[in-house]
């Protein structure tokens, strides 16, 4: 299992990206994205997005 970040929700704030144990996640431009051959599946940055940008792919 891996996430998404859903880009017309993201607001580029990074605590998604601070949160990600193994730094799957990367700023693209506006937005942020989850690398899915890296992420865990852990769901750490699902609680800290303030925006509930990311759901499970």
């Amino acid at each position: 299992m891996s996430y998404v970040i859903n880009k017309d929700e993201c607001i580029a704030c990074g605590v998604c990206e601070a949160e990600c144990p193994v730094g799957a996640i990367s700023n693209v431009g506006d937005a942020y994205e989850i690398d899915a051959n890296e992420c865990l599946g852990c769901g750490a940055c699902v609680g800290a997005c303030p925006q509930e940008a990311i759901s499970e792919e």
